[in-house]
Formats: C-alpha cells, sequence, structure tokens
C-alpha cells in the first residue's frame, strides 16, 4: 500500500496531511521547528470553509524521521530555499527490509514555485515529478493553516521532470481527487510551472507599501522582464484552456481568512524565516544573466527582499519608492553600459593561446 512521506509541515504539506488523514490515505507529515512539535502534541488547527477543526496527524519531527518503505512516494512540500538541505537530508536515508536501497530509489514529488527545484533533485533522484499547485493557503500561526479553496483545496498538475507522466503519477492525481483536490497529469510539467512563475515573481510586491497605480506598472514591467527571460531560456507557457479537468467552479470562498497580498512570500516574512525570492525573482535574474538579458526590474526586487530578509524582523510594509529607485538606477546603469563603445583591440596575440 502506497504512503505518503510529507516533507515539510507549511501551509501546502499540512493541508495535504490533513485531506490525507481525511480522506484516509497512509501518510507521514514530517517538519521541523516549533510548527511540528506543536502538530506532534496539539493536532492541526485545520481552517477551510466552512470552519475550524482540530485534527490529529502521523506527525514527526524531523529529528525522529519514519522509516522508510519500499512502497513510500516522497512528497517534497518545503519552500524552495530548503529544498538543498532537504534533498541532502533525505536521499540517502534507508529502506527497511532491504540492503541496496535508498530513498533516492523513490519517486520524489516536488511542489516549490520557481524552476530549480526539480533540476535538484534528479541530481540525487531518478524519478522526480514536479507539482504546480494553485492553492490560497495560509501558515503564519503555529499549529494552524488557513485553506480558503472551495469547493476543493487546490488545483494540482504533476508530471514527470523533464517530461512524461506514467502510472506513479497517475496514481497521485487519482489519490489527490480522493482528497478533495482538483488534480490532472501532464506530460510536460515545466510549461506550467514556467507559467506559474509569470505570476509568482510578483508575490515580492506584497512587502511594498506604495500607490496602487505604481505598483501595477512595476508589476506589469515584472512580469514582461520575466516573459522576455524565460522564452529566451527556451520555455513556453501553458494555458487555463489546455487542463482536462474543469476548475471554473474552483474559488476563494468569501470569509475565508485569506486575503489578497498575502501570498507565500510575505508569509514566510512575516514569520521572521527566509525568503524564497531568491528561487523566483532570482531564478529570472540568473536566466537573464546566462542568456545576455538585463532584468533590473527582477535585480531590483531580489536584493532589496534580500536585504530584509537579512535584517530579521518584518514588521512593517517596506516603501515602495525604495524598489523603483533601485529598478530604475539598474535600468540606466544597464543602458549606459550597453551604449559603450568596445574598446579596439590591437595587435596579436603574441603567441598565447
Amino acid at each position: 500500500m502506497t504512503r505518503y512521506i510529507i516533507i515539510g509541515a507549511g501551509a501546502v504539506g499540512a493541508s495535504l496531511a490533513a485531506q490525507f488523514e481525511l480522506s484516509g490515505l497512509d501518510y507521514a507529515l514530517v517538519g521541523r521547528g516549533a510548527q511540528i512539535r506543536h502538530i506532534i502534541d496539539h493536532g492541526l488547527a485545520y481552517q477551510r470553509p466552512p470552519g475550524t477543526r482540530q485534527i490529529r496527524l502521523k506527525a514527526f519531527d524531523i529529528a525522529q524521521p519514519p522509516s522508510l518503505r519500499q512502497d513510500d512516494i516522497l512528497l517534497l512540500t518545503v519552500k524552495s530555499q530548503d529544498v538543498a538541505e532537504a534533498l541532502a537530508f533525505w536521499a540517502w536515508r534507508a529502506i527497511e527490509y532491504s540492503q541496496e536501497l535508498t530513498a533516492s530509489d523513490l519517486p520524489i514529488v516536488t511542489f516549490q514555485n520557481g524552476l530549480a527545484a526539480e533540476a535538484a533533485a534528479l541530481r540525487l533522484f531518478p524519478n522526480v515529478y514536479g507539482a504546480s499547485i494553485l492553492t490560497p493557503a495560509r501558515f503564519t500561526e503555529t499549529g494552524r493553516v488557513v485553506v480558503g479553496g472551495d469547493p476543493q483545496v487546490a488545483v494540482v498538475t504533476i508530471g514527470r521532470y523533464p517530461h512524461g507522466t506514467d502510472e506513479t503519477a497517475a496514481k497521485l492525481v487519482a489519490d489527490l481527487d480522493r482528497s478533495d483536490y482538483i488534480a490532472e497529469t501532464t506530460s510536460d510539467i515545466q510549461r506550467w510551472k514556467a507559467a506559474k512563475l509569470l505570476h509568482n515573481v510578483r508575490n515580492v510586491l506584497e512587502l511594498f507599501d506604495g500607490a496602487e497605480d505604481e505598483r501595477a506598472a512595476f508589476s506589469a514591467a515584472l512580469v514582461q522582464e520575466t516573459e522576455t527571460v524565460l522564452k529566451a531560456a527556451g520555455h513556453t507557457f501553458a494555458s487555463h484552456s489546455e487542463r482536462t479537468v474543469s476548475a471554473a467552479h474552483w474559488k476563494i470562498a468569501e470569509n475565508s481568512g485569506i486575503r489578497a497580498g498575502q501570498q507565500s512570500t510575505w508569509q514566510s516574512f512575516t514569520r521572521g524565516a527566509s525568503s524564497e525570492v531568491d528561487y523566483l525573482n532570482g531564478e529570472i535574474v540568473l536566466l537573464g544573466r546566462l542568456h545576455g538579458i538585463v532584468t533590473p526590474y527582477n535585480r531590483a526586487a531580489q536584493e532589496i527582499a534580500g536585504s530584509a530578509a537579512r535584517q530579521g524582523g518584518f514588521t512593517a510594509l517596506l516603501p515602495f519608492a525604495n524598489l523603483r529607485r533601485l529598478a530604475e538606477n539598474h535600468l540606466s546603469f544597464s543602458t549606459l553600459t550597453h551604449s559603450r563603445p568596445k574598446a579596439h583591440q590591437t595587435g596579436g596575440s603574441r603567441g598565447f593561446a
């Protein structure tokens, strides 16, 4: 019987565990820190339309993880910035009753935003499945997760990485459907992840306070820059019309506890946790540098968010004017740099290769 090892007890991981518990699927939720200790001792306060229930979960602290079985499937639900550490921890763990197999022989499903998690996992795991998840969920209070999706929890698209689909993906989709998710398989998960990244690069704007029209203009520039870079890197984007299951009826319930402007990046800063911006806006900066495209808007967002994360406590929104000014400076500098005439090289190589 398949058991799901859910690695990470934040909004996505804890809600998966809660839904698996309610639907009778076998699972183990593994986490660290105050969140998992609270869940182990008191259960999870799980808020969904129409109310909140206290659910006891099969939860384990990372210091004492469950033994692994040959039919386990790993669901990686930590934030992108924690992926490398999690992969290193799990990849070479032993599987019970086997002298040769390790966790790296098990399927692993990456639920992260951005495009970096799948490639990192493939270095250690031959069977990697990417998951693109749309979920209005919040984790800002220890022991509590709020999910506003109605009537289902979330919309999930799953496929093998780098491409393809198989029975494992179909099995997971069937179990997610049984657990009140809208789920489907795809043979090209990268297109869905790239399409979601076009939206996720805007998450950083939730950290800033400023005039709505200025924020909207910056948001549009951010997305245009991101699309240009992703296309240069060879990415294409999936559209809602390609879905094999309908999500037309799915919505965020009124009075669900989910508020606009409080997505995953804002939640991380609010909890005082590390920032995923390096794997969202920073991914675009990286690809821009690899393909010779300047990225002043994403670079400014990454730099200010990085400075804020380094300073610790996030108690008030940041001035949007600082973000705009830094982006304009980067844009001006890149324009000046590209307009300078290249120095004319004279003379031969003098024999040097």
